[in-house]
């Protein structure tokens, strides 16, 4: 892979569209894992009462205040950035120093080693497959950690695009070798809030270690991506550290608002994930009758196998429907699908059927 090439990711891009003669809103969007029932009215009512004339908080700090009442730590703990993808390129700058060993538990979202290359550091990846689950090996890590001695080890969990979660003990037992080496684990906890048995709280809130940064992003499980608006919770001395390479303004009043308003909204998250994940279970069932095989872990987005990712992306995109091409993970034979509504995972098996049966002619 170029260092320095930018990052394939999901979501319509409308250079593509336009050169395809597609229009957006002739498509539906399952590439980009987003709740498909939100955003929330209180966000839009929020963001319909918003004064967009002052300049925004720099600080967060009310937002912070809340973020830190909820994961029960000090706003000083808290660093709210442009999205968890903001964050993600700060701690690589704050934190990594040229030549510096990099560590990727992967197959996974590419920024990770984008950004860590462009801080200059070596990227070393550590791969997992569907033969064992897309399980990390937990002992090729540990010993790749006293071995390479990395500055930072990037891991997400549950993780993009495979939907595996590692169990808390796991993960604090790696923070703790992380510690015992001086290095960073950087756990990017973006999906967290999409998991099947997810109850609104963070095990590691109560058993954080020490050189453990963790980032979240609100985007997806609320449905504002376009708002951009993520956060990370580190020591204070960290939260410091990283905060002095981010732009003045980097959070929008628009995104503060709109986090706020999600924060005090009990009842979204509570009723729409179980329905996400009916719509989740309907649509593979549906995609396994098919005759394709789908893998789904924690997350309500799945792989589904194919022949060619890239060509199967192509044949669903002319027919309406935009799946994630997984060949930038990695995975040339596989594509994600973010499950939506009913109606709208309707049609893209009916585009999936047309696929099929014309491969069979």
């Amino acid at each position: 892979m170029d260092a320095y090439k930018p990052i394939v990711h999901g979501a319509l891009d409308e250079t593509e569209l336009a050169r395809l003669g597609l229009r957006a809103d002739h498509l539906i969007d399952f590439s980009s894992n987003i709740n498909p029932f939100g955003p929330p009215e209180s966000v839009l009512q929020a963001l319909r009462t918003l004064n967009p004339a002052p300049y925004p908080d720099r600080s967060c700090l009310h937002l912070r205040r809340h973020l830190a009442a909820i994961h029960h730590c000090q706003p000083e703990a808290v660093l709210v950035g442009n999205g968890a993808n903001e964050l993600i390129h700060l701690v690589a700058r704050a934190l990594g120093e040229p030549g510096a060993t990099a560590l990727v538990v992967a197959p996974t979202y590419g920024e990770y080693a984008y950004a860590s290359h462009l801080a200059g550091m070596r990227v070393v990846e550590i791969r997992s497959n569907v033969v064992n689950g897309f399980q990390p090996d937990l002992a090729e890590l540990l010993l790749s950690i006293e071995r390479l001695r990395p500055q930072q080890i990037w891991l997400c969990s549950p993780n993009n695009p495979t939907g595996v979660n590692l169990p808390t003990t796991v993960l604090t037992e790696l923070a703790h070798t992380c510690a015992l080496h001086q290095c960073w684990l950087i756990l990017d906890r973006a999906y967290l809030a999409l998991g099947r048995d997810e109850t609104g709280h963070d095990p590691l809130d109560h058993n954080s270690p020490s050189r453990l940064i963790r980032i979240y992003s609100l985007t997806k499980s609320y449905a504002v991506a376009g708002l951009r608006i993520g956060y990370m919770i580190a020591d204070p001395d960290v939260v410091v550290a990283t905060a002095r390479f981010q732009p003045a303004w980097s959070v929008s009043s628009a995104a503060q608002a709109a986090a706020a308003a999600m924060l005090r909204d009990t009842n979204f998250l509570a009723n729409t994930i179980p329905a996400l994940w009916e719509a989740s279970n309907e649509l593979a069932q549906n995609l396994r009758q098919l005759g394709l095989t789908v893998w789904r872990a924690h997350l309500p987005f799945m792989l589904v196998h194919c022949d060619n990712a890239a060509l199967t992306r192509q044949q669903l995109l002319v027919r309406g429907c935009v799946v994630r091409d997984c060949t930038s993970f990695g995975l040339p034979e596989w594509v994600r699908v973010a499950p939506r509504r009913p109606s709208e995972n309707a049609r893209l098996l009916t585009a999936w059927r047309d696929v099929y049966a014309r491969t069979q002619v």
